[in-house]
């Protein structure tokens, strides 16, 4: 009997000292007491003191968002080759027009020697057939040789003319092939990732590297369509990174001008400031503005946190009194939003020393 009468009775003593401490905080078993002072006072109120008001504000909803890059390009071979040489490794810097790779060129050369060659037999073969059609030409003249002869000789001056051109053409496809294998960079920019390693054999279509430019740096996000057809092109929105804990301004440069069907969404891409810690693909926060709303915000070192719980001095009466408050989020300005707890017209006075 006796235990059973312990374990109801411990409870309730819990409970009530749990009631008990509250009711100290809130000041229930103290009086009012001015700040800076040990005892309640009656007059105006102390110096400092502030007139809670309500402030229209912009109201944002964030959107989420990606971090990419508007110049980037995926730098792949233009001929089979084996790869001999890589000079750069993911995370280098590079300028437009940098060599970054190279491959094997041995057979291109060859080809190349081949057909330079085949221009010189014909370039030979072509200067004897003119002297053969300018000899035919005046014999011709004095009536020594045949029409016919005069047509074959300059048929063949033609055709070994025709067969110097094409020789020249496969000299110049030669060298063309022979400068794919030095691939430079396109762009000035940063090197994201490389896919092959030397010794690789590369193919047409088959990624190598990638590069990417810093200073193309932009933010997409796909914003419902509410909050996405107010807004202009050249509007600047913030961006919150969160990995960074930053918050920057961006300007929109494109607004796709057809919705998603199956979210009911606009993609919208807007400029980002050049940062060295800004990467692509970081995750980051779009601040659409959602028209305003009127809220209370008081400076945040009027509030004082006592463990979970805030509280601020309203002055009632001649005297401070304690209230609990719920706050919201700061406004970045050194004043934070009271959700609940003051009203309009109240007077809040500085926390005690």
């Amino acid at each position: 009997m006796r235990t059973r009468t312990i374990r109801i009775v411990l409870p309730i003593a819990a409970v009530a000292a749990l009631l008990l401490v509250v009711a100290w905080m809130a000041g229930v078993f103290r009086d009012k007491v001015e700040p800076g002072s040990g005892s309640a006072t009656t007059g105006a109120p102390p110096a400092g003191s502030i007139e809670v008001s309500e402030v229209e504000t912009a109201l944002t909803e964030p959107v989420p968002a990606t971090i990419s890059a508007r110049q980037a390009t995926t730098i792949s071979s233009r001929i089979i080759a084996r790869i001999t040489r890589i000079h750069v490794r993911a995370g280098d810097t590079v300028e437009e027009g940098q060599l970054l790779l190279e491959l094997e060129r041995s057979d291109l050369e060859s080809r190349l020697s081949q057909a330079e060659e085949r221009v010189r037999s014909v370039s030979a073969r072509l200067t004897e057939a003119r002297l053969s059609l300018e000899r035919a030409e005046s014999l011709q003249a004095q009536g020594l040789v045949s029409r016919a002869a005069l047509d074959e000789a300059r048929a063949t001056h033609d055709s070994l003319n025709a067969e110097l051109a094409t020789a020249r053409r496969t000299v110049d496809e030669a060298q063309v092939a022979i400068s794919y294998t030095r691939i430079r960079s396109p762009i000035d920019g940063r090197v994201i990732d490389r896919f092959a390693e030397p010794g690789d054999t590369a193919s047409p279509g088959t990624r190598l590297l990638s590069l990417y430019n810093p200073l193309s740096l932009r933010i997409e996000a796909a914003v419902r369509e509410s909050l996405a057809l107010p807004l202009v092109l050249g509007q600047e929105i913030e961006v919150e990174i969160p990995a960074l804990q930053q918050r920057l301004t961006s300007r929109i440069e494109e607004l796709v001008p057809a919705a998603d069907p199956g979210s009911r969404s606009f993609l919208v891409k807007a400029q980002l400031p050049y940062r060295d810690d800004l990467l692509p693909g970081m995750y980051a926060r779009l601040m659409i503005p959602a028209g305003t709303v009127q809220r209370i915000l008081v400076p945040a070192d009027f509030a004082v946190a006592y463990g979970q719980l805030n509280m601020v001095w309203v002055w009632t009466d001649g005297a401070a009194e304690r209230r609990f408050v719920r706050l919201g989020q700061a406004d970045g300005s050194g004043r934070v939003e009271v959700q609940s707890g003051l009203r309009p017209g109240e007077v809040l006075a500085p926390p005690p020393n």
